[in-house]
């Protein structure tokens, strides 16, 4: 579902990604770890063409992002095809970045009508299914200011679920929520992890990585460090950075 060839990503003279090379196969679950400026957010931003990637090739699904590719150049996207892509790739922020004018309701099914120019009716209809899903159905006409952090970051994963994503990205979902409301919110992704979703999650949850993850990869200096199963890389890492960081969690 998704192959990254040697990336890299640059802000001016700073370099973030330096050739990250990974593969995660449809219905698996990648965790990403790693200290703050290691790069794992900016590759996931690469991968929904939040951020245009300088070098290597992005390919969700098959389709390489961001760029057309004619002869053995590449040619970047439009705004408009760019967009097209991230369609089909939900993502979920450490802010919730929620509308505050709008309802949960009305939240989820923003994108469906406006961008698949979905009816209104089938919209409500899943959206409805969505908060029901996340554990919400009451909360369905709440404004986010009423809700809690965790309630909000569940409205966010509807919404993303709500345009019918092939891949889920999550970008350190519980970084920003209150000890208490982090298990609400790891609850919904296990569900989701559970029936076949690709996820690439961005995250410091040990136990969830543990238990739910196919593949760990911890991420330091804009490198991959190491790779593996789960508990195999957290019970004996290799290298002595991944020790070190781990140390420090765990």
């Amino acid at each position: 579902m998704v192959h990254a060839d040697r990336v890299h990503k640059n802000f001016g003279s700073l370099q973030v990604l330096k050739g990250i090379s990974l593969e995660v196969g449809r219905g698996e679950v990648l965790c990403l770890i790693g200290p703050s400026g290691s790069g794992k957010s900016t590759f996931l931003r690469c991968v929904n063409h939040l951020e245009v990637v300088n070098a290597g090739r992005l390919y969700v699904d098959g389709d390489l992002i961001g760029y057309h590719e004619r002869g053995d150049k590449l040619h970047e996207m439009s705004p408009k095809d760019a967009a097209k892509q991230r369609r089909d790739i939900g993502m979920v922020f450490q802010h919730f970045n929620l509308f505050p004018h709008r309802t949960a309701l009305e939240n989820v099914i923003e994108a469906p009508t406006q961008v698949k120019k979905q009816s209104r009716k089938d919209a409500i209809e899943r959206a409805r299914y969505l908060l029901e899903r996340v554990g919400l159905s009451e909360k369905a006409d709440t404004y986010p200011a009423q809700l809690s952090g965790g309630q909000q970051q569940r409205v966010a994963i509807a919404r993303a679920l709500a345009m019918e994503p092939k891949l889920m990205l999550f970008d350190e979902p519980t970084s920003a929520l209150d000890p208490e409301l982090v298990g609400e919110v790891l609850g919904v992704m296990r569900e989701l992890a559970a029936t076949g979703m690709t996820m690439v999650v961005v995250t410091h949850e040990m136990g969830f990585a543990r238990e739910v993850a196919d593949q760990l990869v911890f991420m330091d200096g804009g490198v991959v460090v190491e790779q593996g199963v789960p508990r195999e890389v957290l019970a004996n890492p290799q290298h002595e950075r991944t020790k070190g960081f781990l140390s420090k969690l765990l």
